[in-house]
């Protein structure tokens, strides 16, 4: 009896050990993760159904299948040049950071319940997947193709998937058929790519009803993208050329929660631009905006620092004053532009819920940039709080040119 306890208390720690490895696995790290963000879960409703296996469980040579995750294979960081067979009963398929060039439909004749397939810093290009290999797995809800070197958009999917990202590779168009038949999709990545304007001719966004998040940043886009559907609610557009918004261009996108278009050639935006009743974050950072704009009740984070505002006038900010609709924003980060004073009073009338405004250095001369009277403004906060936020904003003074770029070369989903 002795020893079956020693076996038993060795088996359960071998498998602590696993799950310490692994329980925290997550995709969007790749990207660096802002740490607030929260994980992908899918859809318990619709759980495939796995028949009953043996233990232990089939598994490749290559790869991993630990028996407290008895649905899973790790098969990354491993030096594979092809993709092994893949087991009957497996569901999530990590084969990232490989040598892989290729994706033949023979590794996955079982898969059949595969669910989430990890492809990511590999070597494949698009005409090196076969024809329909994805389009077979009938249960696949996410697919992580970026960090490869494909040059077209890996169609045809199946009408399953949720989540598909595509980041860093070097696709340059989307064929209008690309997106047909995915009703599902919830998610799109295709920042870091070679997409131009004309990627929007053929409208392949339109049909996309169910779409919340469409990440087109690090691209060569020099125009708002037209026909999105009226679903989405987080937009990433940063890191491209695009120099208007087109009036009224937001009025059928009212779900839009989060909107990042920092690193572009933004000048001058209409006043009425952003009255989004569900807007909790802007970003237009790294822009040539001269002055300020509407402010909607509901955001809460406002980022237009290193534009070229010399004065922030409130009154554009906030035209009226309505007790009953308090303007619930609480965050504005406005260094690196040409304010001389800090802002109006005014303001904490208009918003009464400011928390933080982060000043930090302004280009008021062409020589050297100058600081105001208080880097930092904040309220209701304790005099330790107060310095340990003094602290953090010295260090983000420190960072570099290229640590902002990439800080923001990347929208997260961490919603």
């Amino acid at each position: 009896m002795g020893i079956l306890s020693c076996l038993l208390i060795l088996h359960l720690l071998w498998a602590a050990s696993v799950f310490c490895q692994y329980e925290d696995y997550d995709f969007e790290d790749e990207y660096g993760g802002e740490p607030d963000q929260h994980p992908y879960y899918f859809n318990h409703n619709t759980q495939a159904e796995v028949p009953h296996f043996p233990f232990p469980v089939e598994c490749a040579k290559e790869c991993l299948c630990p028996p407290a995750f008895p649905l899973s294979m790790y098969c990354d960081h491993r030096k594979l040049k092809i993709i092994p067979n893949i087991p009957n009963h497996v569901q999530q398929l990590y084969l990232q950071h490989n040598n892989i060039e290729a994706v033949p439909a023979g590794p996955f004749t079982n898969a059949t319940f595969v669910r989430e397939i990890n492809l990511s810093y590999n070597n494949i290009k698009f005409h090196m997947i076969d024809h329909g290999v994805f389009a077979k797995l009938s249960n696949l809800l996410q697919l992580h193709l970026q960090h490869n070197e494909l040059e077209e958009f890996p169609f045809p999917l199946p009408s399953s998937l949720e989540r598909l990202l595509l980041g860093f590779n070097k696709i340059s168009h989307l064929p209008g058929n690309a997106l047909e038949g995915m009703p599902n999709m919830t998610m799109l990545d295709l920042c870091n790519n070679l997409l131009d304007d004309s990627v929007f001719k053929e409208k392949p966004f339109s049909n996309m009803k169910n779409l919340t998040q469409l990440n087109l940043c690090n691209n060569k886009l020099q125009t708002m993208p037209p026909d999105l559907p009226s679903s989405l609610q987080h937009l990433s557009l940063e890191n491209n050329s695009i120099s208007h918004i087109p009036e009224n261009y937001f009025n059928r996108l009212p779900q839009i929660i989060a909107l990042r278009m920092s690193h572009n050639n933004l000048q001058n935006i209409p006043h009425n631009t952003f009255h989004l009743p569900n807007l909790l974050e802007l970003h237009l950072g790294h822009n040539k905006l001269k002055q300020v704009f509407y402010i909607p009740r509901s955001l809460q984070h406002l980022y237009i620092e290193d534009n070229e505002i010399e004065n922030i006038n409130v009154t554009l900010m906030c035209p009226t004053l309505d007790p009953l609709n308090i303007k619930q924003l609480t965050y504005i980060r406005v260094d690196r532009n040409k304010l001389t004073s800090p802002i109006s009073t005014y303001a904490f009338f208009c918003f009464p819920l400011i928390r933080t405004i982060y000043y930090g250095e302004q280009n008021v001369t062409g020589s050297s940039p100058s600081q105001l009277r208080t880097p930092v403004f904040r309220r209701f906060l304790t005099p330790e709080e107060f310095q340990d936020a003094e602290d953090n904003h010295e260090i983000l003074n420190q960072e570099t040119e290229e640590d902002h770029e990439a800080e923001d070369s990347y929208f997260h989903s961490y919603y």
